[in-house]
């Protein structure tokens, strides 16, 4: 499953490159450190993987999980995080260049870094989210002992995740007046963090029905949903700048009509494939319920 994961990565990166080449351009040079820890982080998940099974003993059981762990918190932290960079905005110049440090005193400014108390507010948030989903899917697709603790933490998860997410939702407002601005020319564009409100107490709602599966198809489309909102909340701008008027628009950094033609004709039956393999593997070849061995854990 991991294998495959990896495989759409690098075909999604590589439509980037074909669609939007300057974005690509730019956002990977200006974000070099991140996505090198980026990668670092998605090696430790593999290897947390492949390697926990190599040798039969348990401490070394034991370090490899602790690995994934760390990597896997850590990965959605920083996916979290590298959201909040793009509803923040970054410190374009008017070459429209950039290079963001880690940190610099972790407030929102002219020349914020890629950690401040607002993007590590969205990584937190992305955490909690994905975590929250994480748990849904145990609960839907693990053994007895499993659904058991995990539906113990399900409700706290929930609520960790709401206050994050309405403390998101106002901090985002604060620190990007695009979101307003663009809300009040287009209304409809409620309709997302309204939906996703809806479906996140939907997923709760269907939980508490035992209705595991829908609960966690309903979670997925609440995750769907919110990055539709921040993509309708910053439209036109795919990589909003600290100083507005330097802001890569989509019209921008697209690449020619041929091009985006190509991309968009090699995007479609790609997505199709996505879909029929993720069935074929859960639907096919993952058993229905997953139990680990002599359940250690």
């Amino acid at each position: 499953m991991w294998d495959g994961n990896e495989v759409w990565l690098l075909a999604s990166g590589g439509a980037i490159v074909l669609a939007f080449p300057t974005l690509y351009a730019i956002s990977f040079s200006g974000f070099y450190l991140p996505l090198m820890m980026v990668l670092w982080l998605l090696m430790g998940r593999a290897l947390g993987i492949e390697m926990r099974h190599c040798i039969t003993d348990r401490l070394w059981n034991q370090f490899w999980d602790v690995i994934f762990a760390i990597s896997s918190f850590l990965l959605a932290l920083f996916l979290g995080v590298a959201l909040g960079n793009v509803v923040r905005g970054v410190s374009l110049s008017a070459d429209g260049k950039f290079f963001a440090p880690l940190w610099t005193d972790f407030r929102v400014g002219e020349l914020t870094g890629i950690l401040d108390w607002y993007t590590i507010l969205v990584g937190l948030a992305a955490v909690a989210a994905l975590t929250y989903h994480a748990a849904l899917w145990l609960q839907w697709r693990s053994g007895p002992r499993v659904q058991q603790r995990v539906s113990q933490a399900i409700p706290l998860l929930f609520v960790l995740l709401l206050i994050l997410w309405i403390g998101t939702i106002a901090a985002s407002i604060s620190v990007q007046p695009i979101l307003t601005e663009n809300f009040r020319a287009r209304p409809w564009g409620a309709v997302f963090p309204i939906g996703s409100f809806l479906a996140i107490f939907a997923s709760l709602s269907l939980h508490r029905r035992q209705r595991a599966g829908a609960a966690f198809k309903t979670s997925a489309l609440s995750l769907y949903v919110m990055i539709c909102g921040a993509a309708a909340g910053l439209y036109p701008y795919v990589l909003p700048a600290r100083n507005p008027q330097w802001g890569l628009t989509i019209a921008r950094v697209a690449s020619s009509p041929e091009s985006m033609t190509l991309a968009l004709l090699w995007w479609i039956p790609g997505m199709v494939l996505v879909g029929i393999y993720t069935y074929f593997v859960y639907g096919k070849i993952l058993p229905t319920r997953l139990s680990l061995p002599h359940e250690e854990h």
